[in-house]
């Protein structure tokens, strides 16, 4: 087994890598920013490195800084968490010219998934459903053609976006144009490639992931799907395992499929399959994401396997132990992000000092989290401060453990989108199912009209 593993990240992320080695017996390096000096991920990794300034491109997204750190703490391994350079194919390639056991695939399926096209395509290869759509587009003429031939409203995308970036609707001829310049601009400024393609956009859908594991021997098993249909802007909010909507026979259709298209690529790690399923329970290829995802803690829950653990495994080597046939789903488990944000104010950023904080308790909650009473929130990084996870017997036992957890916690200094999960979490629809990814922004809307009405 390694005996040192770099983690090229922060956060929460950083400290669920920190706490699986640890209890696997495998020391740990953590690296931060000068901005990051007094964070937990630094305190409890055996040993740690500064590696830059603030900025992420100084710090969390300069290659050459964590090869050296990494070079200077002997580590065999390094761990990139999710988001900065976890699906980034030229780290894991450097990675493995210096030495070191990238913990996720190779460059190459990293490369072909990253490509929102050629991941496209090779869903379509492996027989998996995509949604009606066309490669890169060449021109605004090209769009405008593709766009009428599959019916308006369709999404732009760009073709190396991810985590909800680069993405639009475009609801007539009249907005094309427009759209078309914008999602260009969007995707050079965000992932330095102005290249962009069309899909045809499903009005009502449901976002549903498979989760899968692959070892370098062609096993490959699934740990079910996860329900993310909660989001703003195209960011998860609220995730659970297993979905309302999702019956046995499309549970099979959809981790088939995700099985087929994993095996089709030669996939090896953990990695997450998404799809978009419209009301009549028709599903579609969204993408494929080759890293841990944020979500994880869910499927962990309910199918009691350490994704992290196994996921060092299986770069380590090893065969995967797990045989699908082993597998069981125990219950049911509910995540809520918690971010240092104005949820009713379009979501902005508030980064301030930690005052105080509780985080709840109990059987079945968990707490996945970084932050601390004078803890100050940098500007630098994403905004979210952690995740809060139930697990009950059932979806119904699990709504009523969340309802208590988001009671007992709170956190003063910040805003934070806790206030609005509380109220989520009180309402009908929420609770018996009855939403799509479009329940946030309209849920949203009625708030605001409300206020609007009483003041």
């Amino acid at each position: 087994m390694f005996k040192k593993i770099l983690i090229a990240n922060r956060g929460e992320i950083a400290i669920r890598v920190i706490r699986a080695c640890n209890e696997m017996g495998i020391k740990t390096v953590a690296v931060y920013s000068k901005t990051d000096k007094n964070s937990l991920h630094v305190k409890f990794a055996d040993e740690a490195i500064c590696i830059g300034k603030g900025p992420a491109l100084e710090s969390y997204l300069n290659i050459p800084r964590i090869i050296s750190a990494g070079e200077i703490t002997n580590a065999d391994a390094i761990h990139p968490g999710y988001g900065f350079l976890a699906e980034n194919a030229k780290f894991s390639k450097i990675c493995k010219e210096n030495g070191f056991t990238f913990i996720g695939p190779d460059s190459e399926i990293i490369d072909l998934m990253g490509d929102k096209v050629n991941a496209r395509n090779a869903a379509k290869n492996a027989g998996v459903p995509i949604i009606p759509g066309s490669d890169v587009l060449s021109s605004i003429e090209e769009f405008k053609e593709i766009a009428e031939k599959i019916g308006y409203p369709v999404m732009l995308k760009a073709v190396a976006g991810g985590g909800g970036k680069g993405m639009r609707i475009i609801n007539n001829s009249k907005e094309a144009v427009k759209g078309f310049n914008i999602i260009q601009n969007e995707a050079g400024m965000a992932f330095n490639n102005s290249e962009i393609y069309v899909e045809k956009f499903i009005e009502n859908g449901r976002h549903i992931e498979v989760q899968i594991l692959s070892d370098k021997f062609g096993n490959h098993i699934h740990l079910g799907e996860r329900e993310c249909s909660i989001q703003r802007s195209n960011q998860k909010l609220i995730e659970e395992s297993p979905s309302l909507f999702v019956d046995d026979f499309l549970r099979s259709e959809l981790t088939s499929n995700a099985l087929n298209l994993a095996k089709k690529v030669n996939y090896v790690g953990v990695g997450t399959i998404e799809f978009l399923v419209d009301k009549e329970k028709n599903f579609y290829f969204i993408e494929m994401n080759t890293r841990i995802q944020v979500e994880h803690t869910v499927t962990e829950m309910v199918y009691m396997i350490d994704l992290i653990k196994e996921q060092i495994r299986i770069h380590f080597g090893e065969v995967l132990p797990i045989k699908q046939k082993d597998i069981s789903l125990n219950g049911h488990a509910i995540e809520c992000r918690i971010n240092a944000e104005d949820p009713f104010n379009d979501f902005i950023p508030s980064p301030k000092k930690i005052e105080s904080l509780n985080f709840a308790g109990g059987i079945g909650v968990r707490i996945d989290s970084f932050i601390y009473a004078g803890y100050q929130i940098p500007t630098n990084y994403d905004s979210m401060l952690g995740k809060l996870i139930v697990h009950s017997s059932s979806r119904d036992k699990a709504l009523i453990r969340m309802k208590r957890a988001l009671q007992e916690t709170f956190i003063e200094g910040p805003k934070t989108t806790l206030p609005l999960l509380k109220i989520i979490f009180e309402n009908k629809d929420f609770n018996n199912g009855n939403f799509d990814i479009n329940f946030l922004g309209k849920f949203l809307k009625k708030i605001k009209e409300k206020d609007n009405e009483s003041s």
